[in-house]
């Protein structure tokens, strides 16, 4: 008899696809391949607000904006800015806000809560290629975005550019677990670090006056590492 092939519906190709494509020359974790991470928040975007405050929630949001000093009119950047979480929150210092993603599922959340034009500008692009010229911004944020960048140092080094001499970037990222185990599996997905590695990340990238702080919920409150850094004042 003939072999007969079921043909997989879209969404089904999607996941075969991402569960089996990537790059190989190199070992990253599974959502640090851009097309996989398109494809994962594709769906997570669905639920992404009712899982998201279980280890990341307004407590830690407002704890990390407070590691910044954001005066009323600075141009601020969100890089990754997802459903808009962190969006929100630059948006009670400042109206002047600037937020990127990939994600075009992710920003139509944001877009429901924020506007399509305004308050926010809203772009989609890449955090390793950000489209803005030198200089343009006074304060650049980035939480949950860190982990599914390929290169991280790279992109931090392109956040510097477009922020002014003296202005402060903002990354939240995953805290390193740990259980050898717990990060072993960690690493295979994405990316982990500990303060270690953000120092180095941050340093390697140019950033002077890097600051580290471990926050979470309170049944986790190591979960996230939030590093706060200045660009030198001349560049």
């Amino acid at each position: 008899m003939p072999c007969v092939h079921k043909r997989r519906s879209g969404a089904r190709r999607e996941w075969d696809d991402f569960l089996t494509s990537g790059p190989n020359s190199r070992v990253m974790g599974l959502l640090e391949d851009k097309r996989r991470a398109r494809v994962f928040y594709k769906y997570l975007s669905k639920v992404y607000d009712t899982i998201n405050p279980f280890i990341w929630n307004e407590q830690m949001r407002a704890e990390a904006v407070g590691m910044l000093d954001i005066d009323e009119g600075d141009r601020v950047l969100d890089v990754g800015c997802g459903t808009g979480f962190g969006t929100e929150a630059l948006l009670e210092h400042t109206r002047n806000v600037h937020a990127l993603d990939q994600s075009v599922h992710q920003m139509e959340k944001a877009w429901a809560k924020l506007g399509k034009h305004e308050p926010v500008s809203f772009y989609r692009g890449d955090a390793e290629r950000l489209p803005f010229a030198d200089d343009s911004f006074d304060v650049v944020w980035s939480s949950g975005s860190i982990e599914y960048w390929p290169d991280p140092v790279a992109t931090l080094r392109d956040m510097r550019r477009v922020v002014k001499p003296g202005g402060q970037v903002l990354v939240v990222g995953p805290n390193d677990p740990d259980s050898t185990l717990l990060g072993k599996l960690a690493d295979a997905i994405m990316l982990f670090y500990d303060r270690a590695e953000a120092d180095r990340m941050f340093r390697e990238a140019g950033y002077v006056d890097v600051e580290h702080r471990e926050m979470g919920p309170s049944y986790n409150p190591e979960v996230a590492i939030t590093t706060v850094a200045r660009a030198p004042t001349e560049k």
